[in-house]
């Protein structure tokens, strides 16, 4: 069983920027054999696909077309942590972010129905 833990969420002004945590839980959980993928909600609207980080053929990190360039994510091998950089924080970027993992360390996945496992998400809210 895998268990993925969001947190970093909180109130932001617009222009900030803010990091977002994924800790990834379960003895049969390795960075080699996942790729883990973030994913935002907003109020009414469906589950948005933000980006993800693959690990081979190498390791890479790839996003949403309609998103590059705002978002960043890493990850900590030795932790079991993929973060989530969001630069120059918008109101739109409100929304519940959703960490999740595929059991597919190759693939570079963008749907909701592709991810095996889900966190339970932490609310970002930036203010105008």
């Amino acid at each position: 069983q895998v268990q993925l833990v969001e947190s970093g969420g909180g109130l932001v002004q617009a222009g900030d920027s803010l990091r977002l945590s994924c800790l990834i839980a379960g003895p049969t959980f390795s960075f080699s054999t996942y790729t883990v993928g973030w994913f935002r909600q907003a109020p009414g609207k469906e589950r948005e696909f933000v980006g993800g980080i693959n690990t081979w053929p190498r390791r890479s990190a790839y996003y949403a077309d309609s998103l590059k360039g705002q978002f960043v994510i890493f990850r900590d091998t030795e932790k079991k942590v993929v973060y989530l950089i969001i630069n120059s924080a918008k109101p739109e970027d409100t929304a519940v972010y959703f960490c999740a993992a595929d059991e597919d360390g190759g693939s570079r996945p963008q749907s909701v129905g592709d991810f095996d496992h889900w966190g339970q998400g932490t609310q970002v809210t930036v203010s105008s």
